[in-house]
């Protein structure tokens, strides 16, 4: 190529370039004015990039944090993270995380859904009360997927939680009326043959979303206050196995592997396999529940994680692979 053609075609790549990325010119228009063809115009503009004539930069808006998402999304095989910028009190965070996940849930839910949201997470309490009403989910089912029944002054709030999300997104709730943990193996047994207990945990295994809390194997003041918990003597049998932490009552280890015991067999909620076979929203942070985060992580129990940047930061410096 001699000079004179070199400078010609710069002069056509820098004129193109400026047509379409500082003029909004569409490149079919381009085409119509310039007199060449839609094919060279793209050409055109794949040189501008290598060249260097055109440099793309993404301004990130302070508070959003795409370098921690993806090392958690890539590190985590998580379809999506989503960190939020918080202080680190505990009551601001899950106000924060809630706002975010209210978000999440606006953009993702879709008429016809079987959405399971989990009861006793003050996170997602907070989201239903930061969401806008819309018609995102007509025709959804919004199932309450662990059991709710407490102490009578308690006992409104995971009915409170599985009713305002589904009137917020124009869908009809499921309830589970039932107690999260039964006194006794036999109490579940009987518990699980009633028809309305039975038409929430018939759907568990149809679920194609859903939200859940992610507790500390030492209970939340929202969990201890309502009356779905074990007694001091079981929690430290379940430490004794190296549960870290809890989703929908389900326990599990550091490596996220579940921790089996008895006590199992008093829980009336969705089960772990059940599921993974939806798409798995976790919604948690604070210095709290870190350890219970990485073990779902780890187990990749999760296939969205919402969390607040100090935690995300925890979570990626703990876990950092090895330098050679």
């Amino acid at each position: 190529m001699n000079g004179m053609s070199r400078i010609d075609e710069l002069r056509l790549i820098s004129k193109v370039a400026r047509m379409y990325y500082l003029q909004s010119v569409r490149q079919t228009e381009i085409t119509e004015r310039l007199n060449i063809h839609q094919s060279t115009v793209s050409r055109l503009l794949k040189r501008a990039h290598e060249m260097g004539i055109v440099r793309i930069s993404v301004t990130v808006p302070s508070g959003i944090h795409s370098d921690l998402e993806e090392a958690l999304e890539s590190r985590f095989d998580l379809k999506e993270a989503i960190v939020v910028d918080s202080v680190q009190n505990d009551d601001q965070i899950v106000r924060d995380l809630g706002a975010a996940a209210a978000y999440f849930a606006e953009t993702v839910l879709k008429p016809g859904q079987v959405v399971g949201i989990s009861s006793w997470s003050a996170a997602l309490l907070a989201m239903v009360e930061a969401m806008h009403p819309s018609k995102c989910g007509l025709k959804t089912r919004v199932v309450q997927i662990l059991g709710g029944l407490g102490n009578p002054g308690t006992q409104t709030h995971a009915t409170h939680l599985t009713q305002r999300l589904a009137a917020l997104i124009g869908g009809t709730e499921v309830l589970l009326p039932a107690p999260g943990v039964t006194n006794s193996a036999e109490a579940r047994r009987v518990l699980l043959k009633e028809d309305y207990v039975r038409q929430a945990t018939d759907l568990f295994d149809h679920l194609d979303i859903a939200l859940v809390g992610i507790g500390a194997v030492e209970p939340s003041k929202l969990l201890a206050s309502s009356g779905n918990i074990f007694s001091p003597k079981e929690l430290k049998a379940l430490q004794a196995q190296g549960a870290v932490g809890d989703i929908c009552l389900q326990f599990f280890d550091a490596n996220g592997l579940p921790v089996k015991t008895a006590l199992a067999d008093r829980v009336i909620g969705v089960n772990l396999r059940q599921l993974r076979k939806s798409r798995v929203v976790g919604v948690a942070g604070g210095k709290r529940k870190t350890a219970a985060i990485l073990g779902a992580l780890n187990g990749r129990w999760l296939d969205v994680l919402i969390t607040d940047r100090w935690t995300a930061k925890t979570i990626l410096d703990t876990t950092k692979p090895a330098s050679n």
